[in-house]
């Protein structure tokens, strides 16, 4: 049984609109979480807002957002003031803009979600405009309020359903120009170019998710379960220090490509 779907709206171009629904694409439930707890009673610590000043707790109904614009100097601003601001795309996807799939560079890409029919009757409207985009090679650009703030989001056709990815706002991606301007632009001398290339061959295998695995996690459960067990907790191995060397580059390849070779035969 599939989950409840955390956003519900609709999906419209022009005059073609049907009912959607969305999940985000990714998780966190299955990460290891902790509880911080007073170490004396072993009950669970609470966390609270205090006044910075007086250190005396402040009531839910009585914090309000405040934009600072001097040293201890805010404006201060009501709820019903930050929801004036909340534009109409709250339930709608309103699609008027496509570009080519592949003319936005990923570091605009900040969280994916599953966007499907949530009606039998809208899945025809649904596939046509998922259908079109797949034909053009185009995905759609659009205007959704998510996570309390109104995001552009980008729409593309993937399998029977529709990828919608929340983007970064512009003040939100840094200009990549001061950190690679000092690079060398010189290219790399062709023997040496073609070492690393016959490395990356021998390292190239079929994408797969264990791939992105996390071993702290698989390393926090085997503590976990030595405690409950009142088993001792396993012991981590000490990883090498590398200090930072002189070495020969191509010396290091011949190496590395001789490493490679004797891992495949193993």
């Amino acid at each position: 049984m599939a989950p409840r779907p955390f956003w519900k709206g609709y999906l419209k171009l022009s005059l073609v609109t049907c009912p959607v629904a969305m999940m985000p694409a990714t998780t966190e439930g299955e990460k290891v979480r902790f509880h911080t707890l007073d170490r004396a009673t072993g009950h669970r610590v609470a966390s609270r807002y205090i006044d910075a000043v007086t250190g005396k707790p402040v009531d839910e109904n009585e914090q309000v957002k405040g934009y600072e614009r001097g040293d201890n100097d805010f404006v201060v601003l009501e709820d019903d003031e930050l929801e004036a601001v909340a534009l109409e795309s709250t339930r709608t996807i309103d699609i008027s803009t496509f570009v080519g799939k592949d003319t936005i560079d990923w570091v605009w890409f900040d969280r994916p979600h599953y966007l499907f029919p949530d009606d039998p009757v809208g899945e025809q409207a649904f596939s046509v405009i998922r259908d079109a985009m797949a034909e053009t090679k185009t995905v759609a650009v659009s205007r959704l309020v998510l996570y309390r703030r109104e995001r552009a989001v980008m729409l593309e056709p993937r399998d029977k359903g529709i990828v919608l990815w929340t983007l970064r706002y512009g003040e939100e991606v840094r200009d990549p120009e001061p950190y690679f301007a000092g690079i060398d632009s010189a290219r790399p001398a062709p023997k040496m170019l073609s070492l690393v290339t016959t490395l990356i061959d021998k390292g190239t295998k079929p994408w797969n998710p264990e791939m992105v695995s996390d071993p702290v996690q698989d390393r926090l459960l085997d503590i976990i379960a030595a405690k409950k067990a009142n088993r001792p907790a396993p012991k981590a191995k000490a990883k090498p220090e590398h200090g930072a060397e002189v070495i020969n580059i191509m010396d290091a390849l011949r190496k590395s490509l001789g490493s490679a070779g004797a891992a495949r035969k193993r």
